[in-house]
């Protein structure tokens, strides 16, 4: 697992002023990836590394030659119309560029006057997925949530046998994500209510939001060649914020017997940044579970990810309707939660996508799956906030919800902070809801 080293020091300053605001999602300690190009001009999308305000440019950066080695390979790599050959080169290469970028922000740096030729406001930016994803596999790894969900329709045994036991997945639709920003009409599908005897073709009547992590993988593995538990992170390349959107009654009429098809594949929103695994180094924690729990079995469990497995990252769900936005009213909170309340680790995951062989590859994705935490109001959908819909929740300028409606704006916001470590963030991802093209 990626260990802190000198580019986590806290008491590192960049010369990029706004890199060193309190705050500030995007200091010298961070350096997070994108694709980018500035807004409205016929400018390829290329990689970028966030500092403070500004983004480093890698394609001017390679061209002016400002790294070399295994840095300017990467830098070389990331500068492409995607991060997928960054990613496929593995942890120890996209390593050196972090490091070469640190030093070079840094202020002392005698690479100043040449990487302040490769700088662009972020405010002048617009952004595209970070990468083709060629794969997307959903997860389900907050006990909380799991359990919230089936109390709604199992008050009596909420939690499926195998849940303790496998960290539980689906294959998703990798074509329907999209970057921050996304906006997309109110899906379709079949519903049923529970007095009719058949179902009826309408617009969902229940929108929610999932407040999750999107792991980016890095190095992929051969097909049927599993990935070891101590080797799983080597294959990471990095966390962005997720919003995996879901149409709850077209989903609780299609789940069983094969499980989320069109109430999950209408749209998904991903924050443009990546956060590298190293970067999240100081904020590891270690991974327990309850002494009356089933233990891990064996390929799930290592020294490592039990000293170390899990992540502290916090995180926000707010909500803007379009009320709020044409009365000029920012957006308002409406839950908190962290990843350190996920019942599997990212190890684990990697681990058992691959058990049976099977490959990943370079910018495939992996979603946490909603992370809900163990208060009301740390959950990470409106499922649980509305208690399946029986609870109304109150905005401050006196609108409700139980679900979401036409024009509204769901933000995700994520960051770690702690008392030895630098604040980093991870921005945020944004989405809203139009009508319904048709019914």
């Amino acid at each position: 697992m990626s260990s802190v080293n000198e580019t986590h020091d806290p008491s590192l300053k960049s010369w990029v002023e706004s890199a060193n605001m309190p705050g500030c999602d995007f200091p010298i300690q961070n350096l997070p990836f994108a694709q980018f190009k500035r807004a409205g001009s016929d400018e390829n999308f290329r990689g970028g590394v966030a500092i403070g305000n500004q983004i480093i440019d890698l394609a001017r950066l390679t061209a002016l030659s400002v790294f070399s080695g295994k840095a300017n390979k990467a830098a070389s790599a990331g500068a492409q119309s995607s991060l997928n050959a960054l990613m496929a080169m593995g942890r120890e290469t996209c390593s050196e560029l972090r490091l070469s970028l640190s030093r070079g922000l840094r202020l002392d740096s005698a690479e100043k006057q040449q990487i302040e030729q490769c700088m662009v406001s972020q405010n002048e930016a617009e952004f595209s997925l970070p990468c083709v994803i060629g794969d997307y596999t959903d997860f389900y790894t907050s006990l909380h949530h799991a359990t919230s969900i089936g109390k709604l329709f199992r008050p009596d045994n909420p939690l499926l046998p195998n849940y303790k036991w496998v960290p539980i997945g689906y294959h998703g639709r990798a074509s329907s994500i999209d970057v921050s920003g996304q906006t997309f009409h109110r899906p379709i599908g079949q519903l049923k209510l529970p007095d009719e005897n058949k179902p009826f073709l309408s617009t969902t009547k229940r929108l929610d939001h999932e407040l999750e992590i999107g792991i980016f993988i890095g190095a992929g593995n051969k097909l049927g060649e599993p990935i070891d538990i101590e080797l799983a992170e080597n294959h990471v390349f990095g966390f962005c914020l997720f919003n995996d959107w879901s149409a709850r009654d077209i989903q609780a009429w299609e789940y069983q017997p094969l499980g989320p098809f069109l109430g999950k594949s209408f749209a998904s929103t991903i924050s443009p940044w990546i956060v590298t695994l190293e970067a999240l180094a100081p904020y590891r924690a270690p991974f327990t579970r309850p002494a009356e729990d089933p233990q891990p079995l064996v390929y799930l469990t290592s020294d490592s990810n039990s000293a170390s497995g899990g992540i502290d990252i916090k995180l926000q769900v707010l909500i803007q309707t379009e009320k709020m936005r044409n009365d000029g009213l920012p957006p308002e909170k409406i839950a908190d939660s962290n990843f350190i309340y996920s019942y599997w680790t990212v190890a684990q995951m990697v681990t058992h996508h691959t058990v049976n062989g099977c490959n990943l590859r370079p910018g495939d994705l992996l979603g946490s799956g909603t992370q809900s935490g163990p208060l009301p109001e740390q959950a990470g959908s409106l499922l649980e906030l509305s208690k399946g819909g029986k609870q109304t929740i109150t905005l401050g300028n006196g609108e409700s919800r139980t679900f979401i409606e036409d024009g509204d704006s769901l933000i995700i916001r994520g960051y770690c902070q702690n008392d030895s470590a630098a604040r980093i963030g991870f921005g945020e991802v944004s989405s809203t809801v139009l009508p319904a093209q048709s019914s």
